[in-house]
C-alpha cells in the first residue's frame, strides 16, 4: 500500500478518488474517461510537485520508510553476495553490512547502512546507526578489498552513527576516522552512493570515495536538519529553516562539487518505482567503475586524494 507524505497530500486525493471510480467501474459503470482524466490530473500534480520540492520537502522523501534499502539494491544488483562478520575486536554490528559478490560480472566488495523495513528489521539493524564496531568492520573489509584487487561500493542511507554511550565508550570517533583513513587509502577504485540520508560522521566514513554519487531527492549534511535547529536556536521546530540553510540536496553537493553526480528519480520520489531506480544505480555505478578500471593503485590514491583536498579549497 502507497505511504504519501504531508505535502502529497493533493496527489493523495487524486488517487483515492481514481481509485473509488475503478472500484465503480468494477460493477459495470462506463467511466473509463472519467478515470483516465483524474489520472492524467495526478499525474500532472505529482510532477509539478516533485519540480519544485523545498530541502525539507527533499529531506522526507529521503526518509521515506518505502525508498529502496540496502537489501534492496544487493539483491538486484549483486551476485553471489556473501556477508562478512564482525570487526575482530568486540563483534558484529547489524547496522553496518558488508560482504563480497558479483557486479555485473565481477567481484566487488559492498559496504552499507541497512535501515530495515519493519519493525522487527529495524531494531535488529539499529535504524542503520552503525556503533565503532560497524565501522572497524567496514575498514576490515576494505582493506580486505583493497589487498586482493577489489573494487568497493558504499551504499550510503543513514541518520548518523549511533550516539549512545556504550558507542562513545568503545571508541565511536576514532572508529570513524579510522574508516574514512581507510576509505583514502585505497589503491583500488571505490563508488560510493547516497540512496537516502547521509549525515553526518556516520555517512562519510564510507564515502570519501573515488566517485560519489547521490540519488536526486537524497539529502548529504554533516548534521541533521534537526539537529542543526536544536544547536543553532535550541529549537528542533526549526528544522526546516535549517534544512535551507545547511544546503543538504544532491543540487547543491553537485554546485559545491561535493559529489560527482546525481542519479535522476522517478517522478515522485524512488519508492515509486524502485526497479527502475536500482537498475539505473546499477548503470551509474558501473559507469563510474568503467573510469577507473584501468588506472594503477598510485593514480587511484593520488585522484582521490586530490579530489577531497579540491572541495577543501572550494569551499574555503
Amino acid at each position: 500500500m502507497r505511504s504519501y507524505l504531508d505535502f502529497e497530500k493533493p496527489v493523495a486525493e487524486l488517487d483515492a478518488k481514481v481509485d473509488e471510480l475503478r472500484t465503480l467501474a468494477a460493477t459495470g459503470s462506463d467511466i473509463g474517461d472519467e478515470i483516465s482524466r483524474i489520472e492524467e490530473k495526478a499525474s500532472q500534480a505529482l510532477t509539478d510537485l516533485y519540480a519544485n520540492l523545498s530541502p525539507w520537502q527533499k529531506t522526507l522523501v529521503a526518509r521515506h520508510p518505502q525508498r529502496p534499502h540496502l537489501a534492496d539494491f544487493v539483491t538486484a544488483l549483486i551476485t553471489d553476495f556473501t556477508p562478512l562478520a564482525g570487526d575482530r575486536k568486540f563483534g558484529e554490528d547489524n547496522a553496518l553490512v558488508g560482504g563480497f559478490g558479483r557486479f555485473r560480472g565481477e567481484s566487488i566488495c559492498v559496504i552499507g547502512q541497512e535501515k530495515g523495513s519493519t519493525t522487527e528489521s529495524r531494531i535488529k539493524h539499529n535504524f542503520g546507526m552503525a556503533r565503532p564496531e560497524g565501522y572497524r568492520k567496514a575498514a576490515r573489509l576494505m582493506e580486505m578489498a583493497d589487498r586482493f584487487g577489489i573494487p568497493v561500493l558504499s551504499l550510503v542511507d543513514s541518520a548518523g552513527a549511533y550516539p549512545g554511550v556504550d558507542a562513545e565508550e568503545r571508541g565511536q570517533a576514532e572508529a570513524i576516522a579510522r574508516s574514512t583513513d581507510v576509505c583514502l587509502q585505497l589503491g583500488v577504485p571505490n563508488i560510493a552512493v547516497i540512496t537516502g540520508e547521509g549525515m553526518s560522521g556516520g555517512a562519510i566514513a564510507i564515502t570519501t570515495a573515488s566517485r560519489v554519487l547521490m540519488l536526486e531527492h537524497a539529502i548529504y549534511s554533516v548534521i541533521s536538519p534537526e539537529g542543526a535547529a536544536s544547536i543553532l536556536w535550541r529549537d528542533s521546530a526549526k528544522a526546516q529553516e535549517a534544512a535551507i540553510n545547511l544546503k543538504v540536496t544532491a543540487q547543491d553537493m553537485l554546485r559545491f562539487g561535493v559529489i560527482d553526480e546525481i542519479i535522476k528519480e522517478p517522478v515522485g520520489g524512488a519508492h515509486r518505482d524502485p526497479v527502475a531506480l536500482i537498475s539505473d544505480t546499477g548503470d551509474a555505478i558501473a559507469h563510474a567503475l568503467d573510469e577507473l578500471r584501468h588506472l594503477d593503485p598510485a593514480t587511484i590514491r593520488n585522484q582521490r586524494r586530490q579530489k577531497f583536498l579540491g572541495i577543501g579549497r572550494k569551499l574555503v
